[in-house]
């Protein structure tokens, strides 16, 4: 666990790469073992790739998301209200793993 600087993380991918990395991929392994793992990587591959993590404060962390996620994802045939559960549970997933990483949880 690195020492968490908020300062620090607003150039994140200079100060903390190897911890988000771990993050993200502690949150695909975790989702790729519950849910189809062709929806789990396309999401991974086609959206998270292009997500952007934020701190909030407080040891919070929020995920934004590029513009229609949906629209993006490719070679998964996938109901749009299917995308979005499994799409919000994998982003949940990621800043539970970004407070644990950091030392929050």
């Amino acid at each position: 666990m690195a020492d968490f600087d908020p300062e620090k993380f607003e150039d994140k991918y200079a100060n903390y790469f190897p911890e988000l990395q771990q993050a993200y991929k502690n949150a695909f392994n975790r989702m790729n073992d519950r849910y189809d793992s062709q929806l789990v990587h396309a999401i991974d591959q086609e959206v998270l790739n292009e997500s952007e993590p934020f701190y909030e404060g407080d040891g919070e962390f929020r995920i934004e998301l590029p513009d229609e996620p949906y629209e993006r994802l490719s070679g998964v045939l996938v109901e749009e209200e299917r995308f979005d559960d499994v799409l919000e549970t994998h982003v949940e997933e990621i800043e539970t793993e970004l407070r644990r990483v950091f030392g929050f949880n």
